[in-house]
């Protein structure tokens, strides 16, 4: 049992007869009445998102997890196939458990955190960047630079990202995944 000073992002923990990822948070101790931690959980078997708020001290129930390295191999459509670092064996996951299945392409390396209960996977992390090339985007107008303007542009695993105008189809990008945004160009 933990309580909720130990609340932090990707902490899974069991609320309502199912499995929780913690994805934000917020310790708030207002000047008056006692202190809560509101937070924001994703289930992992559903991917539904829930807003709830615990009282300072409240006790929730930890779910104690495992994190194994995992190659991304393909999508067939219902499920995503991975395959283990270390003794090559593979899972499928439904897209629910995947944060950000968009910008992943295959051959990716991912974090899956396991239930060490009954060696259920529960979620994937994705790293904190990708690198993916453009495969289309329109070309940007010339004398529309005194902003920050951006046009969508597709990558090459179909997400839509908004870049700078600068960019053309074939430059490879450097994505942040928790917020699927555009960090910088790559140059080669």
């Amino acid at each position: 049992m933990a309580t909720t000073a130990d609340i932090r992002n990707g902490l899974c923990i069991r609320y309502n007869n199912d499995i929780y990822k913690i994805v934000e948070f917020l310790h708030v101790k207002p000047g008056k009445g006692p202190a809560f931690v509101r937070t924001k959980m994703k289930s992992v078997t559903n991917g539904k998102v829930l807003e709830n708020t615990f009282s300072a001290g409240h006790k929730i129930d930890d779910v104690r997890v495992e994190t194994h390295k995992f190659q991304f191999l393909y999508h067939d459509g219902e499920y995503y196939h991975f395959m283990n670092q270390e003794d090559y064996t593979q899972i499928r996951l439904l897209e629910a458990a995947l944060d950000r299945p968009d910008l992943m392409k295959e051959g990716e390396i991912v974090t899956i955190l396991i239930n060490t209960e009954d060696n259920m996977p529960l979620s994937v992390e994705m790293p904190a960047n990708v690198v993916l090339e453009v495969t289309s985007t329109e070309p940007g107008v010339k004398g529309n630079t005194a902003t920050n303007a951006t046009k969508p542009a597709i990558v090459e695993t179909g997400a839509e990202v908004n870049v700078p105008l600068f960019i053309n189809e074939g430059d490879k990008i450097r994505i942040e995944t928790e917020k699927g945004t555009y960090k910088e160009r790559i140059k080669e």
